[in-house]
């Protein structure tokens, strides 16, 4: 191991088993399974991989602090370096709360919790001094299905860390005064092509088909974390230095960068040849927070050129640390540099618009009493596609008329669409919220009156409504995955009426006890308890990956499975004792009492 200096100047340690020459490249990455969170920051210490034959490898060299709720629709590839080839057979990921930031999405205005109600759901202590602040989730990888790392050959892993699962919020998401930190981390041998993957990390070289960077994950700006090589295509985007380029242009332009010069490039994992492509690139001054302090949220109202953002992450470019500004006043102007993360073109601020997220480069300053401002007039704004729900009043050709329901997760009611639209009578209202499609997109799912529909894509610029919205995505609701939770505050011994290697049944009595119920695809929500018969879970046959997972609250480990025989074994072998369940989680297509579950996750009392 070797001692490096991080930005905030303390000192970590880096492995050197990269210079070995029995390893194999390693690419894991972090992603979250969505939870009732606007915010929750908390430091990664350390994550560690265990070998068949006891060794332990360290693949995180330095602590950095993650907001896990930012990474619900994303996956970040946190390391890429060479370790020794072997069979793993757990994983061990420690975090630190002495100075987490958590806020409740309560469908309003979210509520932060306080430090010590932040509670360890082993010793029921608050995370806070002088408890201990740490916690080490240890994961049990299958045993028919490990990480194999081999010489010379990529192998990747992908880490959840499951908000939902892993977090117990009381009295209610509504009402929220405590959240319980219980351990559920699941693990699987392929990144879920569902999401957009980021890299971020030091310009190193380029040739005529893709770079390489030494990886600096989330807001690290040191340590050893390997090298990956990230493939272009001739349509991959590029905004370097404030300026837009496309394809080879693009690639050109980045070849001539310094070394170390920082990238962030978003794109997708190819399963089979086991590489990285990016759809998107941003590099130097166009990175946020290089040279700049950066600001990442929603916009909820816009007033000439200020910009009121909500639940903004803030990364202070001197301190390399984030922060969460529930409310910030965003200032832009004739001199910020306008870009739309993975679309060319050109844009101005009038394309900053009401509901659009985005990213911002600028100056940051607040003040103890909450009131906090950011000057972007001479930085720059990223939009970032952006995800609307509701429910489809109209169809017409190419477009869509929704009574909005939500915009990434937030509740439409927070939104002041004032301005808008080319006049006040245009302006977007929640009960008519016009969907622009692009031809390649046919509306005929969504014929029915009252479906249920999400589309990802972009507002309409400011000012120049209708359309309020331009999809480059639609899903239809009834064909997204479901996600149920249900939870015994005081566990219940014996909640499935049918547990066998094909099929578990949740009893009706059982669903009936339980503290909270609830099974939510997109905005919609079913409450099971009112189901006769109870509630079905079968194996997603269609689905590309599976994992299952069973927590131990008090031993703070999980078991990994990727088959629903092996989890069902374990589980029944689990509950012959004393042991009773606290809480249930799944996701997956459901219909009729039946769920057909791509994952489960399921908390025990031991």
């Amino acid at each position: 191991m070797s001692a490096s200096s991080s930005p905030n100047g303390t000192s970590s340690t880096s492995s050197t088993v990269s210079a070995c020459s029995d390893c194999g490249t390693a690419v894991m990455s972090l992603t979250d399974a969505a939870g009732d969170f606007v915010s929750y920051i908390v430091n990664v210490v350390s994550l560690k991989l265990t070998n068949a034959n006891g060794a332990v490898v360290e693949t995180i060299p330095a602590t950095t602090q993650v907001d896990f709720a930012q990474l619900v629709n994303l996956s970040e590839i946190i390391s890429a370096d060479s370790i020794p080839s072997g069979q793993y057979v757990s994983v061990s990921l420690t975090l630190d709360y002495s100075n987490a930031t958590i806020v409740v999405n309560n469908g309003t205005t979210g509520v932060t919790i306080a430090p010590g109600n932040i509670i360890n759901g082993a010793t029921s202590l608050p995370l806070a001094a002088p408890n201990p602040t740490q916690v080490t989730l240890t994961l049990s990888l299958d045993a028919n299905n490990q990480f194999v790392i081999t010489p010379g050959v990529v192998a990747n892993l992908a880490l959840d860390f499951n908000l939902a699962a892993s977090n117990t919020i009381a009295p209610s998401d509504t009402d929220p005064t405590t959240v319980t930190v219980n351990p559920v981390l699941t693990a699987s041998l392929v990144p879920d092509v569902t999401k957009q993957i980021r890299v971020r990390g030091g310009f190193v070289s380029a040739d005529t088909t893709s770079f390489i960077i030494n990886v600096h994950p989330f807001y690290t700006g040191s340590g050893a974390y390997g090298q990956l090589t990230v493939n272009v295509t001739s349509s991959t985007t590029y905004a370097i230095n404030g300026t837009n380029y496309t394809g080879s242009a693009g690639l050109t332009e980045l070849a001539t960068l310094s070394a170390g010069t920082m990238i962030v490039a978003y794109g997708s994992w190819d399963r089979s040849t086991q590489t990285f492509t990016a759809a998107s690139v941003l590099a130097g001054t166009s990175v946020p927070a290089i040279g700049r302090d950066h600001l990442n949220g929603i916009v909820t109202a816009r007033s000439g050129d200020t910009l009121t953002v909500t639940d903004g992450l803030i990364q202070r470019m001197n301190f390399w640390s984030i922060d969460f500004s529930r409310q910030t006043s965003v200032t832009v102007g004739t001199g910020t540099t306008v870009t739309e993360l993975g679309q060319s073109g050109s844009f101005t601020i009038a394309d900053i618009s009401v509901g659009q997220q985005i990213q911002a480069s600028g100056t940051f300053s607040g003040s103890g009493s909450g009131t906090f401002s950011f000057d972007a007039t001479q930085g720059s704004v990223v939009l970032v596609p952006t995800v609307v729900q509701g429910s489809v009043t109209a169809t017409g050709v190419n477009s869509v008329t929704l009574d909005l329901m939500d915009i990434d997760g937030f509740a439409a009611s927070m939104f002041n669409f004032a301005g808008t639209g080319k006049t006040a009578a245009q302006d977007a209202t929640t009960s008519a919220y016009s969907v622009a499609l692009p031809s390649v997109l046919s509306p005929s799912p969504l014929l029915a009156t009252k479906v249920a529909a999400e589309f990802t894509g972009f507002v309409a610029p400011f000012g120049d409504a209708p359309p309020d919205f331009s999809a480059t995505t639609l899903v239809s609701l009834a064909n997204m995955a479901a996600f149920l939770e249900v939870r015994w505050s005081s566990g219940y011994a014996a909640p499935f009426s049918t547990l066998s290697s094909t099929d578990i049944t949740v009893s009706q009595a059982a669903l009936e006890a339980a503290s909270r119920h609830v099974i939510r695809i997109g905005f919609e929500t079913i409450d099971p308890s009112t189901l006769t018969g109870g509630l079905e879970l079968m194996p997603n046959a269609s689905a590309p990956n599976q994992f299952f997972a069973i927590g131990h609250q008090m031993s703070w480990k999980a078991d990994n499975f990727t088959t629903f025989g092996d989890f069902e074994a374990a589980l029944a072998a689990d509950l012959t004792g004393t042991t009773q369940v606290l809480q249930l989680t799944a996701r997956g297509p459901y219909a009729a009492g039946v769920m057909s579950v791509n994952d489960v996750e399921v908390l025990l009392s031991d």
